[in-house]
């Protein structure tokens, strides 16, 4: 028996048709035990995830159509137990954690590797704390500043709808990752690591903590990065010029930034980031709040995913 979270409003407004017209066809078709559930406004995937995870089959078989963002609420819910086996079918605008999990863009083919072609592993989540919002899991990445920033314009942009309703929606990542550059003000800050040891960051832009290679529709941030590993991979960007943040942007997407000075990798399983003043934080590209100090760390195999 398979729960699917439907988001309708993902892709743009076209959610609900990829459910109607590509995947609820092929579970009746194969004869596929299934129920739907739909979301209508933030929190319900969230509200529906725990109430299947309380009241539903054990072990839980949950398939989410959806963006990351739908993932992230998605994963509030579950158990950090790796009891639950999650299915999922990508339908948002960046797309990073299906990029990283070889799920297919097609919703069709998608559901194929769910239903045929993929099998259960494990994956890490992320959990970031803060005073101003208290505990967040995340699927892909976390952030504090610049990062941060771009997401918060991003979730408010008329870009975002223009470009995913023509295919192209990495690029309103990219224009306000842009606009965003100049307009951000580098904040001092420093990271310590698991173990005790500091680093000062000098005048930091971001710092990204990731359980996934990818953020913000493609930048490859942390191309090292292993989502079973139970580390989390950090890309931190400090003292390093805003026009040389222009060349070394692009490069990020192929993950030749670290050739810049200025921009340094660190991996460990928890990391505190204190900055000199309030910073957009994002969980998934998802913002909330503005904070001056956040604590992330890993949740080892705490769900298992199923992919190609």
């Amino acid at each position: 028996m398979y729960h699917v979270i439907v988001n309708p409003a993902s892709r743009s407004g076209k959610g609900l048709r990829i459910w109607q017209e590509q995947i609820e066809p092929v579970l009746k078709r194969e004869k596929i035990s299934h129920d739907a559930h739909f979301s209508k406004e933030k929190g319900d995937v969230t509200r529906i995830a725990a109430e299947l995870c309380r009241h539903g089959d054990k072990p839980l078989s949950l398939i989410i159509l959806g963006g990351d963002g739908t993932m992230n609420e998605a994963v509030q819910a579950l158990p950090p137990d790796g009891s639950v086996t999650l299915g999922y079918i990508p339908t948002g605008s960046s797309n990073d954690l299906a990029r990283d999990l070889g799920i297919p863009k097609d919703p069709a083919e998608a559901l194929n590797v769910i239903l045929h072609n993929g099998r259960p592993r494990p994956m890490d989540l992320g959990l970031l704390a803060c005073e101003e919002y208290g505990e967040r899991r995340f699927c892909v990445s976390c952030g504090l500043g610049y990062d941060a920033a771009v997401c918060e314009e991003v979730q408010r942009s008329r870009l975002k709808i223009f470009f995913n309703r023509i295919g192209l929606g990495k690029l309103s990542y990219l224009g306000i990752a842009l606009k965003q550059l100049f307009s951000t003000k580098a904040i001092s800050g420093r990271l310590i690591l698991d173990g005790g040891t500091t680093v000062d960051i000098g005048t930091m832009l971001f710092v990204a903590g990731m359980i996934h290679r990818f953020e913000g529709g493609g930048f490859m941030f942390c191309p090292n990065a292993d989502d079973s590993d139970g580390l989390l991979d950090l890309c931190a960007v400090g003292d390093l010029p805003k026009l040389l943040v222009l060349f070394a942007l692009p490069t990020a997407f192929h993950g030749k930034h670290y050739r810049f000075e200025g921009i340094t990798p660190y991996r460990t399983e928890k990391f505190v980031l204190e900055a000199d003043a309030p910073l957009w934080v994002h969980t998934d590209g998802e913002v909330s709040c503005r904070s001056q100090k956040i604590t992330v760390s890993c949740l080892r195999h705490a769900v298992q995913i199923i992919r190609p």
